[in-house]
């Protein structure tokens, strides 16, 4: 990797760098596409399909397509930063604010279920929006059917069980457990092989229940995740999420995973130290599977705490290069 990179560590002109799978959905795979562009261009994006809300679910229900929308904002983060890229990127973003049945449809998830609907293939359609972005990387989707997230909650009153991802991010209680529906969901074999060849897959940050651990359920991903040669990153948010993971601390984001998917394995963890409850507390989650602790300043250090694409960008750098040559090491790198 060093003789792809120039004099301040970033990928030559011309030169593609790690292969990168990144896993999510919504704004956090966002905030890592946008990192992740700045230090590789061989990058694939897989994304969940899960989304019940908004002008997705209404396109989901409607068509019986997979939910546009979180694949619509990872391609739109793999833009080419030129005019061309960034104004198709605008229109790919664009919302209606109508008093009609387009209203808040975004104009992108209509372009790529039109796409499919032409081609009569999901990973074809989202190939050519990214021909029209010029996007550094793939995107594609997590499975070949639209998911379900279903999550057993523990409240106030007892158990109970909701099913849906909206219903899963905003309804009272503490998430225990999540499944999808269907447990056993067809992937498309450019997925798997994307897996298999990678150097380097990332986790997060995002929706933990439902962006980010819905991966590691689905059986193939997961068995190709496990023996993968590649090494695992988990970047952790920088903020609770309100009626998700209220009661989650840092570590615990990390034991979720762990509790979920226990023989898949981290390389490192990934956390800005303002936003660490308990900097031991991580350090020994992480510790416990497998991972050493980065930690580094990744917020922009506005008033709402964003990640900052060069400094999340960096972080990731630092992590790439970090295990290059090196077996087992586990201690935490402090910033």
């Amino acid at each position: 990797m060093p003789g792809l990179l120039d004099r301040n560590g970033w990928p030559r002109r011309g030169e593609a760098g790690t292969r990168v799978v990144a896993f999510g959905g919504g704004h956090g795979l966002s905030a890592t596409l946008r990192a992740l562009k700045h230090i590789t261009h061989q990058l694939t994006a897989v994304v969940t399909v899960a989304d019940d809300g908004g002008s997705s679910g209404r396109l989901r229900t409607e068509m019986d397509a997979l939910p546009p929308g979180d694949l619509r904002m990872a391609l739109a983060s793999l833009c080419d930063d030129s005019e061309w890229g960034l104004t198709w990127r605008d229109v790919l973003q664009h919302r209606f604010s109508t008093e009609g049945p387009l209203d808040n449809h975004a104009l992108g998830n209509l372009l790529i279920v039109a796409l499919w609907q032409l081609l009569g293939n999901e990973v074809d359609g989202l190939d050519w929006v990214g021909r029209l972005l010029g996007a550094k990387g793939r995107v594609l989707p997590m499975a070949a059917v639209p998911l379900e997230i279903e999550a057993d909650l523990e409240t106030s009153e007892g158990s109970r069980v909701v099913r849906g991802q909206t219903q899963v991010a905003t309804a009272p209680g503490i998430v225990q457990h999540v499944r999808l529906i269907p447990e056993d969901p067809p992937v498309v074999p450019d997925v798997i092989q994307a897996i298999e060849e990678a150097e380097w897959v990332v986790f997060g940050p995002g929706s933990w229940y439902t962006s980010v651990l819905p991966h590691l359920l689905v059986s193939d991903i997961h068995d190709a995740l496990v023996r993968t040669p590649a090494r695992r990153a988990l970047i952790l948010n920088l903020t609770k999420q309100v009626g998700e993971t209220d009661e989650l601390s840092a570590g615990d984001h990390v034991r979720v995973l762990s509790e979920h998917a226990p023989d898949f394995a981290l390389d490192v963890v990934i956390a800005e130290p303002s936003m660490v409850d308990d900097i031991d507390d991580l350090e020994t989650a992480a510790r416990e599977v497998g991972a050493r602790l980065l930690l580094r300043q990744v917020c922009t250090g506005a008033e709402k705490p964003l990640h900052d694409p060069l400094r999340l960008a960096a972080a990731l750098r630092d992590a790439f290069e970090g295990f290059l040559g090196e077996v087992g090491r586990t201690e935490s790198w402090l910033a």
